[in-house]
């Protein structure tokens, strides 16, 4: 068995690598815990949960119709996967507090300070834009719908299909609803500033109409009322962002003054040392006078 001498810090920098993992390997485990925790307890209600979800469409389905399984395994696998991405939409505040938690001793303690607001705005904005989509947004597009179906056709929906259609806006309007987060981290960051993105207002109302395009079905009900929300929330960030860099540039002027005043104690620790060792060599020296 051979040993590497040409490397004697390899174990010492090898150790904090695998113990970072180890906490990594810990944090998910315990978030998949509490995933499971979620859907263990709401999946007796699968069923009941997805009647309430299907409400906004049923409320505008023409009388004697209804929602359809067009698959064998439908009836139970789509209320199963309703019931997960449930889970994991509860337990998300949980999920980001791991990650906090696992970044956090690499940040300044000022930035310690941001990572808390962020994390429980970023919780309830996401819970804010689907609560936009299911009671604002749902209703006027499935009424849109409805009332555009061709005569002769009967409207009933399948219920995968309404399922993957609603999780798709939920997500886009959770995400759109994240903006200000978005803005605060980058003018965190410094990779812009409020001016910057204030003189670019025109572009961002233009981008919000193409992501609402992008992200929403093929009506402009569903695009205005993601854009518009998007905007507004844009203008929320810059003033927000104001708020935080100014919070940033205290934190860091109260770091200089800590780190000045340790200097300050150093430097007086050098300058006592120093003068007494030259009372010391002033004593060797009387000393050696009074020997002569």
């Amino acid at each position: 068995m051979t040993t590497n001498d040409s490397d004697p810090n390899g174990p010492e920098l090898e150790q904090p690598f695998m113990s970072h993992l180890v906490e990594m390997r810990d944090r998910l485990l315990r978030v998949v815990l509490v995933v499971l925790v979620f859907f263990l307890a709401l999946f007796p209600f699968a069923n009941t949960l997805y009647t309430e979800l299907a409400k906004p469409l049923m409320a505008q389905l023409p009388e004697g119709t209804s929602m359809i399984a067009t698959e064998v395994a439908s009836p139970f696998l789509t209320p199963f996967k309703l019931v997960l991405f449930l889970a994991i939409f509860l337990a998300m505040p949980y999920v980001l507090y791991q990650a906090w938690g696992f970044v956090a001793p690499g940040l300044y303690r000022h930035e310690r300070k941001l990572v808390y607001p962020l994390m429980i705005s970023s919780s309830l904005l996401f819970y804010l834009g689907v609560a936009f989509a299911y009671f604002v947004v749902f209703p006027l597009i499935f009424a849109f719908f409805t009332s555009t179906a061709p005569e002769g056709v009967a409207v009933m929906t399948d219920i995968g299909s309404y399922l993957d259609f609603v999780l798709k806006l939920f997500f886009a309007f959770g995400i759109a609803f994240e903006v200000p987060v978005a803005i605060i981290l980058l003018v965190w960051l410094e990779m812009t500033t409020p001016e910057d993105l204030g003189s670019k207002r025109p572009y961002v109302i233009v981008g919000a109409f193409i992501v609402g395009m992008l992200l929403t079905p093929p009506d402009a009900i569903s695009q205005t009322l993601l854009a518009v929300p998007v905007w507004l929330l844009f203008e929320f960030g810059i003033v927000m962002s104001r708020v935080f860099l100014r919070f940033k540039r205290e934190g860091e002027a109260e770091m200089e003054a800590e780190e000045g005043d340790l200097d300050s104690d150093e430097a007086m620790d050098e300058t006592l040392d120093q003068y007494e060792r030259d009372e010391s060599d002033l004593g060797d020296e009387d000393k050696g006078r009074r020997d002569d």
